[in-house]
């Protein structure tokens, strides 16, 4: 029978990706977000942090972390980090194109010591380009892209969707997804390779459907004029007696004819056309003075759970609250905080929620490195 295990083995990470190890370059926004989604995975993650850096104990981006203090700019350091770059299977780095390279850390040095590193690189306008080494955030990326420009109300500005279009969706997630189609090149070729993965382009490919539509004459660049974008009266938010929300997406016909055989609108023959974009702005009108007629909750009992493609529109208080969200898990607690639980789901390979440090500390995660 074999002894116990050592303090330094006695954890392992759970999920697909255990095994894989990732040095992250400290940073804000999506870099982070897309070192916690290898974290979630069960990769272990070594942060590499300015020496003195405070730990924010809210930041759930930085869940599962294990963080290795070091001074950049200090005699050796690039040394040091290079040696456990060889150890590693992923590099995830967010600066501006050329500071790795300054640090003496870019992916030719990178490469060299580990030829079969994946070396990811997250930014804004990309590596390369007019606009590279120009300061921005996510509302800036998306805006070239055309993504911003649909986003809002008819005769409105542009409204920011937070930063989920540039820095997490086509930024962190792109990235995420390039760094794994790189590793499963890599088991074929034996080498590694560099990911430029930049917002801009990501804004522009979550876009995808749009501009195909508008290819295809169905889609046009009025703001708040299209099926999707809030135009049509089956398709948008709408203000209850309560003065809370509800959300409606009945775009297929038989969807929408349950709609309004439940509201009480089937016989309604002002209904019947429902895509003559003509009758949407005086349809949604009528709409919006159905829905101010009952409570959330109520609607919520006449509609929720049925095909007319409804959904309460929920606060950051609500959600992890509802019953959809408590059967699935989506959300978890630890530490006194409310957070996103990993995803996806796995059926043999289940991940969990990564705690907010790695039981490990960064000599022990090195040495555990080097034993392989």
């Amino acid at each position: 029978m074999a002894g116990p295990r050592r303090p330094e083995e006695a954890y392992e990470m759970a999920g697909p990706l255990q095994g894989l190890r990732v040095v992250e370059m400290a940073g804000i926004g999506p870099g982070p977000f897309c070192a916690m989604l290898f974290a979630d995975m069960g990769a272990e993650v070594l942060r590499v942090e300015r020496p003195g850096s405070r730990r924010n104990p809210h930041d759930i981006l930085a869940r599962g972390r294990t963080v290795l203090p070091l001074d950049l700019r200090a005699e050796g350091a690039a040394e040091q980090l290079l040696q456990t770059i060889a150890r590693a299977d992923v590099l995830i780095e967010g600066f501006r194109p050329g500071v790795m390279e300054r640090l003496g850390l870019g992916p030719d040095l990178c490469l060299a010591r580990n030829p079969r590193l994946v070396y990811g690189r997250m930014t804004g306008w990309g590596q390369h380009g007019p606009l590279a080494q120009a300061a921005g955030h996510d509302i800036n990326y998306i805006a070239i892209s055309g993504a911003l420009h649909a986003i809002g109300r008819s005769g409105e500005t542009p409204v920011p969707p937070l930063n989920y279009v540039g820095d997490f969706g086509g930024g962190a997630m792109l990235l995420a997804f390039g760094i794994l189609a790189a590793l499963h090149e890599s088991k074929a070729s034996g080498q590694g390779q560099v990911i430029d993965a930049a917002m801009t382009d990501g804004a522009a490919l979550l876009s995808a459907m749009m501009y195909g539509m508008k290819a295809a004459g169905q889609w046009n660049n009025q703001r708040g004029e299209n099926l999707l974008d809030g135009a049509a009266h089956f398709y948008d938010t709408y203000a209850c007696a309560d003065g809370r929300y509800v959300a409606i997406g009945a775009i297929e016909p038989q969807f929408y004819a349950l709609l309004r055989e439940r509201c009480g609108i089937a016989d309604d023959p002002a209904f019947d056309a429902q895509l003559d974009h003509a009758r949407w702005p005086l349809l949604k009108l009528r709409m919006a003075d159905l829905f101010r007629t009952r409570t959330r909750d109520e609607w919520c009992t006449l509609l929720e759970g049925t095909d007319a493609c409804f959904a309460p529109v929920l606060d950051w208080d609500e959600a992890p609250a509802h019953a959809h969200n408590r059967a699935r898990g989506t959300f978890a607690e630890t530490g006194g905080m409310v957070q996103p639980a990993p995803a996806p789901r796995f059926s043999r390979t289940p991940p969990e929620l990564p705690p907010a440090q790695s039981p490990y500390d960064a000599a022990t995660l090195l040495a555990r490195w080097s034993a392989r």
